[in-house]
């Protein structure tokens, strides 16, 4: 790649708890990314419509509020809906083993709990756009 990778991180909803997504933020950028955050409280139409404006490889939603199986769907379809086929979903947060199962088999990546090490993650993200970004 000519360029460095690019994630943007979001907050979808209510769940005001920003901590997780600003530790995986500054991890990501150390790893020599380039990371958007886009703040607390935004809505899947927000972050796709982002995402599509910052030209993003990958979508980090962090999630604690227990909405995980109406955010990640939605973000997907929307993701879908504008063509953006070759961009990773991907995020973590409080999400039952059970429910990051279903979710991974409906086309949403990788999904991490609490206490994976951001270097996992980081290398997660850069396989993935090395093996399915077109540059």
């Amino acid at each position: 790649m000519n360029r460095p990778i690019r994630v943007l991180v979001a907050k979808v909803g209510l769940d005001g708890h920003d901590r997780g997504a600003k530790v995986i933020a500054t991890a990501l950028r150390d790893a020599g990314m380039e990371v958007i955050y886009t703040g607390l409280r935004q809505t899947p139409e927000m972050v796709v419509n982002a995402a599509l404006q910052e030209d993003v490889d990958a979508i980090g939603i962090s999630i604690l509020s227990g909405a995980h199986n109406t955010v990640f769907p939605k973000v997907l379809a929307l993701m879908k809906e504008k063509g953006m086929n070759d961009v990773l979903l991907t995020g973590g947060g409080i999400i039952p083993e059970d429910d990051m199962n279903e979710l991974n088999a409906s086309g949403i990546g990788k999904l991490f709990a609490p206490g994976t090490p951001t270097t996992e993650i980081a290398t997660y993200i850069t396989q993935w756009v090395k093996e399915n970004r077109n540059f």
